[in-house]
C-alpha cells in the first residue's frame, strides 16, 4: 500500500444513502479536503456496520462498500473534530468486532 496515501476517518456517522455527490459535498464541506487531492475518505453509519470510501483516482470518484453480516467497525469516539487523519497500515479499521 502506498505510505504516502491519506485516508480521512469521518468520525461523525454519515447518511450512508448518499453517493458520490453526496458523500464528495461532506469530504469537501464538512472534513475541509478536496477530494481531488487523492485521500481516501472513510464514512460509517450510525450503527457502524456499513462503511462507505470515497476517492478520487485522477479520472473520476468511485465509491467502495463494505456492509457486516455481523458485528460491527471499530470506530473512534468522536471528539472535538469531525475527522482523523490515518496511515494506510490502519487499514485494519475494516476489520470487525464482537464476531
Amino acid at each position: 500500500m502506498n505510505q504516502n496515501l491519506k485516508v480521512v476517518l469521518a468520525v461523525e456517522p454519515v447518511d450512508l444513502r448518499k453517493s458520490f455527490n453526496g458523500l464528495y459535498a461532506v469530504a469537501r464541506n464538512e472534513l475541509g479536503d478536496i477530494p481531488e487531492d487523492g485521500a481516501l475518505f472513510v464514512f460509517s453509519n450510525r450503527s457502524r456496520n456499513r462503511i462507505k470510501v470515497l476517492c478520487f483516482d485522477g479520472t473520476g470518484c468511485w465509491v467502495s462498500v463494505k456492509r457486516l453480516e455481523q458485528g460491527t467497525f471499530s470506530w473512534p469516539k468522536a471528539v472535538a473534530k469531525s475527522k482523523m487523519s490515518l496511515k494506510p497500515e490502519s487499514a485494519a479499521l475494516c476489520s470487525a468486532r464482537g464476531w
